[in-house]
């Protein structure tokens, strides 16, 4: 997954790069480039890279809950004291 990420990513860069390259020339083509690597960007790579990042995590560590307010409470008043 991780060089897939990788090699995708490079994929959408070259296709951006390419399209404001020959946008003088073809500016019909190069917007087209442009716009499938925003899209394959945000619609595909992202949420690619999300999943891979978060997929083994534990996402109550960043949850807010009663018990995480009241520790955080606690350590408060801890520090006031």
């Amino acid at each position: 997954m991780k060089y897939f990420l990788y090699l995708l990513f490079i994929v959408v860069i070259t296709a951006a790069c390419y399209g404001f390259y020959i946008k003088p020339d073809n500016e019909p083509l190069s917007n087209k480039f442009i716009g499938s690597a925003v899209l394959s960007f945000f619609f595909v790579w992202m949420p690619l890279f999300i999943y891979h990042r978060y997929k083994n995590k534990d996402l109550k560590k960043y949850m807010i809950t009663d018990e995480t307010v009241q520790k955080i409470k606690d350590e408060a008043e801890t520090f006031l004291d």
